[in-house]
């Protein structure tokens, strides 16, 4: 079903307004296609019609069906292999050690676009590996959030196929995985530190609420906006971060001309920041 340009554009920025996703006119057969479906789901004749519904008092809903539909949730255990690396050997011992002259044992960490759980496993499994040494007798909490609550509903769930742990070393996935049916199943000792919630990196009133973060990872989601809605979503990681914490992005992205108070941190195959 074809979409005028003029009821993309309507659509495109009502979405944009709500979570800060911008579709530019060269993305508009994406959107243009998502729309359709959730147009046919909802027997909504018109791209008027399915914009009033979403405007409705249960356009709530919907909007909760549609935004599954345009967000991208491709992603996998131990996906950025040098990061971890460098978290494991240099910046994770270098916070301990701060945090422990404080006297303040307890490590918090934000994967800010979870999806169905991945990162956030992935380093509660690392973490659950110090517990022992660096980080005997530390509280850990890793918290996940995600607009897309199909996802978060999987990540809570904790069930992979072998696509998502084909990169999890052996000793991970002895230890932390029980497979059943062609399915992997995740230790609850690793479910234990990590809690999953919606969040809309987008709305002021929560994201103030999201502190006091040690490390916190925000990737292949900047993408999606334009400038204006990157700097005020990196602005509230900024301010969410402790004052020795680190920030990490996708490859893909960067924080160029976008916000100056990061400093560049580069690490081997890859970069993070520093507050």
């Amino acid at each position: 079903m074809a979409i005028s340009d003029k009821d993309f554009e309507l659509l495109r920025d009502f979405i944009y307004n709500l979570c800060g996703m911008y579709f530019h006119s060269t993305k508009k057969y994406f959107l243009e296609s998502r729309l359709t479906k959730r147009m046919e789901a909802t027997g909504t004749k018109t791209a008027m019609d399915y914009y009033a519904l979403l405007k409705s008092p249960r356009g709530g809903e919907e909007l909760r069906f549609l935004l599954d539909e345009v967000t991208t949730n491709e992603t996998y255990f131990f996906r950025c292999v040098p990061q971890l690396n460098a978290i494991e050997t240099k910046f994770l011992p270098e916070i301990v050690e701060a945090k422990g002259k404080m006297g303040f044992r307890k490590l918090r960490i934000w994967s800010a676009a979870s999806s169905s759980g991945e990162e956030a496993y992935t380093l509660s499994m690392m973490l659950l590996e110090k517990r022992a040494t660096l980080l005997k007798d530390w509280i850990i909490e890793i918290v996940g959030t995600d607009i897309n609550e199909t996802v978060v509903a999987q990540a809570k769930e904790g069930i992979y196929n072998a696509y998502s742990v084909r990169n999890v070393p052996d000793l991970y996935k002895k230890k932390y995985f029980k497979e059943e049916n062609g399915k992997f199943i995740l230790s609850p000792e690793v479910k234990k530190f990590v809690t999953f919630n919606k969040l809309n990196l987008y709305d002021d009133t929560k994201m103030v609420f999201m502190k006091s973060f040690d490390f916190i990872f925000c990737a292949n989601v900047l993408i999606y906006f334009d400038l204006a809605a990157k700097s005020k979503v990196v602005q509230h990681f900024y301010n969410n971060l402790q004052p020795y914490g680190y920030f990490f992005v996708g490859q893909s992205d960067s924080l160029h001309g976008v916000n100056d108070k990061f400093k560049t941190i580069h690490f081997p195959g890859g970069f993070g920041y520093k507050k």
